[in-house]
């Protein structure tokens, strides 16, 4: 297949990890526990079936988690794309609610609605809920999926529909501990 023009154009304009909620300087803390998946490793390729629709099936990885502090009420989950051709990344997930004793989230536990209780979904990318697997634009370059999982002191108080900066807003003071887990994807 030719390369996109479009993706080799805006090859070298990407968001930068520099503006992940991981960067953010409220929610900076120490990463005392560790986020993994069964269905890859740091840094790997995130499967096909975990990818976007029109290049996989969409369905959530797994996800496991070591214990956080035991002080954590309230774990919040954002999966974001910083490689996107934009000014911020894309967000692909951001859930509140998870209760820190699960230890993990099956896979599809992200759909929305989520199968898993208590989790509560916010608006990612183009104002959808729940999971959005990776999607990058053809011939762009690798991009980096990063699931941040931050333990908070106390839960987060949103509104029914919130987005990224509402929930940044909200746990901004209140980090206790996170972890991450990069994926990668490539559409050549």
């Amino acid at each position: 297949m030719p390369a996109n023009p479009l993706g080799v154009l805006l090859r070298n304009r990407r968001a930068g990890h520099d503006t992940l909620a991981w960067a953010h300087p409220d929610l900076q803390a120490p990463e005392s526990f560790t986020l993994s998946s069964p269905a890859f490793d740091h840094g790997a390729a995130i499967p096909e079936r975990h990818r976007g629709r029109l290049r996989g099936e969409n369905i959530s990885p797994a996800l496991t988690w070591t214990a956080p502090p035991a002080a954590t009420r309230e774990l919040v989950l954002i999966v974001q794309d910083p490689d996107v051709p934009l000014s911020r990344p894309a967000t692909h997930a951001l859930t509140r609610g998870i209760d820190p004793a699960l230890g993990g989230i099956p896979e599809n536990g992200l759909a929305n609605p989520s199968p898993v209780d208590g989790l509560v979904h916010g608006a990612g990318g183009l104002g959808r809920r729940g999971y959005a697997g990776p999607l990058p634009v053809r011939s762009h370059g690798p991009h980096s999926y990063v699931f941040q999982l931050f333990a908070l002191a106390e839960p987060v108080d949103l509104p029914g529909i919130f987005r990224l900066d509402d929930t940044i807003r909200a746990m901004a003071g209140h980090v206790i501990a996170r972890a991450r887990l990069d994926g990668t994807y490539e559409i050549r």
